[in-house]
């Protein structure tokens, strides 16, 4: 497998199906000699991550959860809050959900480079 470089623009995209199409660049699934076993060399960079739309009310409803792992641990925080602070960890957890449960998935988010503003 060849090492490839995709750029996204992500100005007035929907997040999840951006995240998608992010996912199956990451993997490879794009090329014709796509071996799930094999981790792609793929990097995918995208831009204007701030221009991100979300449809419906998942603005105001949708929350992110995790645990420490002690009694009341639990923390949560919506995505509207979550996108003000840092709108690319948004884009990157919707990209973690959507690859593989296994050992190559930390590697394979380390291809992605996620950017605030225009193309660097």
């Amino acid at each position: 497998m060849e090492k490839r470089d995709y750029q996204i623009d992500a100005s007035g995209k929907i997040l999840g199906r951006l995240a998608r199409e992010i996912a199956v660049f990451l993997r490879g699934k794009n090329q014709p000699d796509f071996l799930p076993y094999l981790e792609p060399k793929n990097i995918v960079k995208v831009f204007n991550v701030e221009k991100i739309k979300v449809s419906g009310k998942k603005m105001k409803q949708k929350m992110y959860r995790r645990h420490s792992g002690y009694p009341g641990g639990l923390k949560e925080e919506k995505l509207e809050t979550l996108f003000s602070r840092d709108p690319k960890k948004v884009l990157q957890e919707a990209v973690l959900g959507m690859l593989p449960k296994n050992r190559l998935r930390s590697r394979i988010i380390k291809n992605l480079k996620i950017f605030k503003g225009e193309n660097k």
